[in-house]
């Protein structure tokens, strides 16, 4: 190893950066007093050189060491004060992570002392000298250099997206024509029995669990678990080994980029489920793994009047310092990385409410999304909020700035509470259909700022959902504490499974019906992956720890799960022909340019428009809404006007069939029945009833009807 005459370097970029003659090394810390460079070899358990950083600039440690090359291994010593009730927590005999590493190789030892204080005692004020290099992962110098073959990204409109949230392990540990040892990997996601897949269902965008860098927390280790969903972030610029066929020496950054290129080459966006509110370091009590040894006051946000004690608005023991600047560009150097050198398409921001905060204040104005905003790379991107953390005043649904659509846990509630059969809901289920307007028109947004599901990672799937009226959390091992108790699900009968022929098939239906009225519904769809396979975790609402056959996808599908699938790929390709049910603009619900058609139009069962007291009558279950395709009052990216045929939905959350009468509204003619939820296919043979005729609703049932053209 050629370390001799290592040169003063240069303060950016921040990282390990290779330029093929040696490797820059930068690293920002403002109170330590002393900064090392630790290599080391592979297989090594301690470090063959440790070189002190003789060069700082603006806080920035920095050196650069001639004949290093990518592959090669390192780590970070700091030293200074450990005072923690000032906020200071350095300690030398501690190896960190570079904030900026690339890759990283080999996991985290639980038996070993990463952490900084007495663990013995439990008292966090008296620090621990043991070193801790025989359980330390690595950093890894990496080689930027990548054939993309002119990649270019698929740039799918917002109004034509339909989002897949899928986890990369798990959706493929159990693929039959997917080869045993490539399967849970980045290339398994991108094999083409699974391109071939996607496309078929129809989806436009992979949406991504997290795929940074992340640890298992020593809990789970302790009770023989894993952080299966990986909200466990350790660093935020290396992709997961865990994740990788190839390897962890780099080669997992690779593998990555390969299976971006492959997804945008079908037409498929990328986005990443991202975590900059919290680290795995947690609490006081928390190990020192990077950011808590390197500038603990820099990254973490403390309780001001009490140091030694961190903030915490996640319910994981701490909260990034997000008004700190160099926090701030940590976070958009890593969200640049990300799009420049990985390729994503975008990102979903794990509990985005955090990093809004402005002091103790949710700030929608805050410096976070100020530089969001003024970003010539993330500001073109995708942005999806997660619109809450735990924190007091945390709850932020329709909150967010212009950029931004999020996740709409109020459409989730209110579809849950309709189908079950609950009273009172048709006012806010219009709402909900028709793109909140409530919640996103006043600040100038579009329909599709509204990120539309159902189910997602956390909670039931979809199978679960009218399965279970309970949790069923055993398989965690915390007594079932864990996960939500408010579920708003029906069993529809019994609970978990069952032989009553008659509550599986209503099982069935209801699945139907959640799944068109999503697929249905103004703004955009997000299928929980797997839903779509009828994927069960046997009443576990909070399976984040369960990396086996609970939260693996089985491909393994009988006549029925084929039967439901054929469902979702069908209402996916329904709407991808007819624009009517992915408008760019909130409807109106007026005359369109003096015309006596309207682009909406709700009726009662007896085919009369709805008044304003049928919306607060508390026993109502069905409604219809009737869309003009031809009054979308839309154009195209050619500047064409955009028609479509004109659509009655009939939703029904009666238990009872419910007679509605066929609209006529100035065209009499027939209208032809497109969807049924009652059956469990989309009709082969079309049937057809004439204007101002009835046709019974079956019991919590969704049609869709279509006018048919003279």
């Amino acid at each position: 190893m050629v370390t001799r005459g290592v040169l003063p370097g240069n303060p950016f970029p921040l990282g390990a950066t290779w330029n093929g003659r040696g490797v820059n090394f930068a690293v920002y810390s403002e109170k330590a007093e002393k900064m090392e460079l630790c290599l080391f070899d592979e297989g090594s358990v301690f470090e063959s050189e440790c070189i002190a950083f003789r060069e700082v600039r603006g806080q920035i440690w920095n050196m650069y060491v001639p004949g290093l090359r990518p592959g090669q291994l390192y780590m970070y010593r700091a030293s200074g004060p450990y005072q923690p009730e000032n906020g200071l927590r350095f300690n030398r005999s501690k190896l960190l992570l570079d904030p900026y590493a690339r890759a990283i190789s080999g996991k985290i030892d639980w038996q070993a002392p990463l952490f900084a204080y007495d663990t013995a005692k439990a008292d966090d004020l008296v620090m621990d000298g043991r070193d801790d290099s025989a359980g330390t992962p690595r950093c890894v110098v990496t080689d930027p250099s990548f054939d993309w073959e002119n990649d270019r990204p698929p740039s799918i409109p917002w109004p034509k997206s339909i989002i897949y949230e899928t986890h990369v392990r798990g959706c493929t540990m159990l693929h039959p024509e997917i080869e045993a040892r490539h399967r849970g990997s980045y290339s398994a996601l991108t094999s083409e029995v699974m391109l071939d897949y996607f496309k078929r269902l129809g989806i436009t965008a992979l949406e991504l669990m997290p795929v940074h860098e992340f640890t298992d927390d020593r809990g789970l280790v302790n009770r023989g678990l894993t952080d299966y969903w990986g909200y466990y972030s350790i660093n935020y610029f290396s992709p997961t080994s865990r994740y990788s066929s190839s390897g962890d020496m780099g080669a997992q950054v690779v593998e990555f980029k390969r299976m971006v290129k492959a997804l945008h080459r079908a037409g498929i966006e990328v986005i990443l489920d991202v975590v900059y509110n919290h680290t795995a370091e947690g609490n006081q009590f928390g190990p020192t793994l990077s950011y808590r040894g390197i500038d603990n006051e820099t990254y973490y946000l403390l309780e001001p009047d009490r140091r030694r004690y961190y903030v915490d608005y996640t319910g994981t023991g701490n909260s990034l310092n997000v008004q700190h600047p160099q926090v701030l560009k940590l976070i958009m150097d890593s969200l640049r990385y990300w799009v420049t050198e990985m390729h994503v398409d975008g990102f979903r921001f794990d509990l985005a409410s955090a990093l809004a905060r402005n002091l103790h204040e949710v700030d929608r104005l805050s410096a976070f999304f100020d530089i969001i905003q003024e970003d010539p790379v993330i500001s073109q991107v995708k942005l999806i909020a997660e619109p809450w953390d735990v924190g007091q005043g945390g709850y932020q649904v329709g909150n967010f700035p212009i950029l931004w659509t999020e996740w709409n846990a109020r459409y989730r509630d209110t579809l849950r509470r309709f189908w079950r059969g609950d009273e009172g809901q048709i006012g806010d289920l219009a709402y909900r259909l028709t793109g909140s307007s409530d919640l996103y028109q006043d600040d100038g947004r579009r329909p599709y700022a509204s990120i539309n599901y159902i189910t997602a990672h956390d909670g039931f799937t979809l199978q679960d959902l009218v399965s279970y009226n309970q949790k069923h959390n055993e398989a965690n091992g915390v007594f079932i504490w864990d996960g939500t108790d408010e579920n708003l699900s029906w069993n529809s009968g019994a609970e978990g499974a069952t032989s009553d022929t008659s509550i599986l098939d209503f099982r069935e239906q209801q699945k139907r019906n959640f799944m068109a009225a999503l697929m249905l519904s103004q703004g955009v769809p997000m299928i929980c992956g797997g839903d779509e396979l009828s994927r069960t975790q046997g009443g576990n609402n909070n399976a984040y720890c369960q990396d086996n056959r609970i939260s693996w996808y089985n491909w393994d599908l009988d006549v029925g799960k084929q039967d439901f699938q054929n469902f979702v790929k069908d209402l996916c390709r329904l709407r991808r022909d007819h624009p009517v049910f992915r408008r760019r603009q909130f409807f109106q619900g007026r005359p369109i340019r003096g015309q006596e058609v309207r682009d909406i139009v709700w009726l009662r069962p007896d085919g009369l428009e709805m008044e304003e007291p049928d919306w607060a009558t508390s026993w109502v279950h069905c409604v219809g809404a009737l869309l003009d395709g031809e009054a979308l009052d839309e154009y195209d990216d050619e500047g064409n006007s955009i028609t479509d045929d004109t659509f009655l939905i009939v939703l029904n959350s009666y238990k009872g069939k419910i007679p509605f009468k066929m609209p006529a509204w100035g065209r009499p003619g027939k209208w032809q029945v497109v969807l049924d939820t009652s059956k469990a296919t989309l009709p082969a043979k079309k049937t057809t009833v004439e204007s101002e005729k009835t046709v019974d609703i079956p019991p919590n049932c969704l049609m869709l009807l279509m006018r048919v053209k003279k």
